[in-house]
């Protein structure tokens, strides 16, 4: 038997509640936009400067022994990862420690760095730190600007793309669900300030993909549908689109939060924050798929016939039959 999470036909209205399913979102992204601005990011060792050690001992490294033993020392931010290398020894054991900028200081002191050694030898005898480098705000300051145009250029090269796989009406939808997604999840990590490094400007980036890829598929079923019911009105149109691709929708969004879940509860502190931005942007992106994309296009309207050319630049079935 065949796993059926919805029957091979359905009719839901997706747009029965259109105002009030949009008018929520436009909300929400409002919202979001006031609690970053009044609460901003809790920044990260990435994006605040810092100070990262390399340690190699001769015992195998444990991360939640290391971390145990630092925080009694009330450092902040505090990474800590271990660092595999085929080419290691079974006496080299290497684990990278990054650690936030304190107030008022570019790098962690030198007397910090020395009481770190200290709580490590209390588990680790022969640690050592082979290498201690430090970031500045300057440089801290460059990876939030580049950060933020990554996430502005691929945003840019969506619409562009979608402009010329289908229409323009398509691509504004598409990057206007676009930026739901990503405002929505910025002002999460505001909400609980929730940190915000190099590690979550790649998970915006991933939900962009995954939601894109979503809003695509619809939308390539919507186009198909224009041609074949020329003469059913666009929402109805729309709606029957959305449909007959619920089942690939559900079943792609399951599946990937079924792993992201997963990670979630096993995964450990150092991708906590990485998989909670994938797995609430794989909800908002489903969800903006539908209720905010296929709005704008409903809204701006689209033509019906790509073999003739768009004489009232493609909004002339907005509210009409063709």
């Amino acid at each position: 038997m065949r796993l059926k999470l919805v029957p091979e036909q359905t009719n839901f209205d997706f747009f029965k509640h259109a105002r009030l399913t949009f008018g929520a979102s436009v909300v929400a992204m409002i919202l979001s936009l006031i609690v970053w601005g009044m609460m901003g990011l809790n920044f990260g060792i990435d994006f605040r400067g810092g100070t990262t050690i390399r340690t190699q001992a001769e015992t195998p490294v444990d991360v939640a022994a290391y971390r145990a033993a630092i925080a009694p020392l009330n450092l902040g931010d505090v990474a800590i990862s271990e660092v595999f290398d085929p080419t290691y020894g079974s006496k080299r054991h290497v684990s990278m420690i990054r650690i936030q900028a304190q107030d008022g200081q570019e790098s962690v002191a030198a007397e910090t760095i020395a009481k770190v050694e200290a709580a490590l030898k209390q588990i680790a005898p022969t640690i050592s730190f082979p290498s201690v480098e430090s970031v500045g705000p300057k440089v801290s300051g460059e990876l939030i600007q580049t950060a933020f145009i990554a996430v502005a250029v691929s945003l840019a090269a969506i619409l562009f793309y979608i402009w010329l796989r289908f229409e323009w009406q398509f691509s504004v939808g598409a990057v206007a669900a676009l930026f739901h997604d990503v405002i929505l999840t910025i002002g999460i990590f505001s909400i609980f300030q929730i940190r915000f490094d190099l590690a979550t400007i790649a998970a915006l980036l991933t939900i962009i993909g995954y939601s894109i890829n979503d809003t695509v598929v619809i939308f390539d079923r919507l186009r198909e549908n224009l041609v074949k019911y020329r003469k059913r009105p666009l929402r109805d149109v729309m709606n029957l689109s959305v449909n007959e691709t619920l089942s690939r929708t559900l079943m792609t969004s399951g599946t990937t939060l079924i792993a992201l879940f997963a990670l979630l509860a096993l995964g450990g502190d150092v991708i906590r924050g990485f998989v909670f931005a994938i797995t609430w942007g794989v909800i908002v992106g489903t969800y903006s798929s539908v209720f905010v994309a296929k709005n704008i296009v409903l809204f701006l309207g689209v033509k019906r016939d790509w073999s003739k050319p768009d004489t009232t630049e493609g909004n002339q079935f907005a509210t009409t039959d063709s």
